[in-house]
């Protein structure tokens, strides 16, 4: 079982911004020090949902300030991003963590951020497979030319490259490498798709990709998504050997309080998460005008809290269980600061390393 924290440096009502940043980084500075196997932030724009606009810089911080533990995004949005400059970035981070870094890429929406940006609404709708494909060229060639409908220029070398030797145990400035690297190629940055529709899942099953599914998913769901990818990736004429070996990485997001007793914890996260899902989710402006229906904050954070582990740590434990039984999904990303506090996400991210994770070991 891995089991991750999810960062979204979300913006309380009362809070600056500057207090969500803090919060978030020391989440990820706990989530090493109390055992957690990754931290993976998310990225959002012009909005109190989420305040960190580049999960690649934030994620760069957190690999700066730990030595051990897996980073990755969660995800960095791919139509407001040039393929290439993100790719740069993702080889960059991962050479440098000696292998920690993970690329998860989405969609996002169809949000005002398409217009702020330059990248237009024809982006999200359609030019999430050739932005992919491109970043993916990028990750695993030594040169890269395009002669696409969005992107078009002539080739390149691809600089740095993450296919160098890692040698000894340790990496530059005498830093630990991860346990089980040491005298192995970096290779390229792992990458995983958000996947929301069954057109996502099928182009990441297609491209041999694992998928990162939403919090609000429950069991039954997330196993109909599995299945559809693993049909997707047989049709495209991968071995089953490699279907297997891809699904073992799919990551579910979701959320996580942990207590002693299930009352108690859900409670502190039906009292905080309305009023931070209100002001977030309402803060969200399409480019285009069109309507969006908003979910009911008070029922979405109590079904969160019936469909994640929430509780005590046992109950924490067989929930996490219960889910890679059901899924086939045995790594997960853990919404921590759900209680908007900063001492109770401290207490939450420590007991979820200290109490927790050592039933599922």
């Amino acid at each position: 079982m891995d089991v991750g924290a999810f960062i979204l440096a979300a913006q309380f009502p009362g809070q600056g911004q500057e207090e969500a940043l803090h919060r978030a980084v020391r989440s990820a500075e706990l989530a090493e020090e109390t055992g957690l196997d990754a931290v993976w932030i998310a990225e959002h724009h012009f909005v109190p949902y989420g305040v960190c606009p580049s999960a690649v810089t934030l994620a760069g911080l957190v690999l700066g300030r730990t030595r051990r533990i897996g980073v990755g995004t969660a995800v960095s949005v791919l139509p407001t991003a040039h393929p290439v400059a993100l790719g740069e970035q993702a080889a960059l981070l991962h050479l440098l963590s000696g292998g920690r870094f993970t690329l998860g890429v989405g969609r996002g929406g169809p949000w005002v951020d398409l217009e702020v940006f330059g990248s237009g609404l024809r982006a999200y709708e359609q030019g999430f497979p050739e932005s992919l494909d491109l970043l993916l060229r990028w990750l695993r060639e030594p040169r890269v030319g395009a002669d696409g409908e969005r992107y078009s220029f002539r080739e390149v070398a691809v600089v740095p490259r993450a296919d160098d030797a890692l040698g000894g145990p340790e990496g530059p400035e005498g830093r630990e490498r991860p346990e089980g690297l040491e005298g192995q190629a970096v290779g390229a940055p792992p990458v995983l798709v958000a996947c929301t529709s069954p057109a996502s899942v099928r182009l990441a099953a297609e491209r041999g990709l694992p998928m990162l599914l939403g919090m609000h998913c429950g069991d039954e769901e997330k196993a109909e998504v599995v299945g559809l990818w693993r049909q997707c990736a047989l049709e495209a004429g991968r071995t089953p050997e490699d279907v297997e070996a891809v699904a073992a990485r799919h990551v579910s997001a979701g959320v996580v309080q942990v207590a002693d007793s299930r009352q108690t914890a859900a409670e502190t996260l039906v009292k905080a998460m309305p009023g931070w899902l209100r002001q977030g989710l309402d803060a969200h402006v399409t480019v285009d005008g069109r309507q969006r229906r908003m979910r009911d904050p008070v029922a979405y954070a109590e079904l969160l809290c019936e469909l994640h582990p929430v509780g005590s740590p046992r109950l924490c434990a067989d929930r996490l269980a219960a889910t890679a039984e059901h899924t086939g999904i045995r790594r997960f990303a853990l919404l921590v600061e759900g209680s908007g506090d900063l001492a109770t996400t401290e207490e939450n991210v420590r007991r979820l390393g200290g109490e927790v994770l050592p039933l599922l070991r």
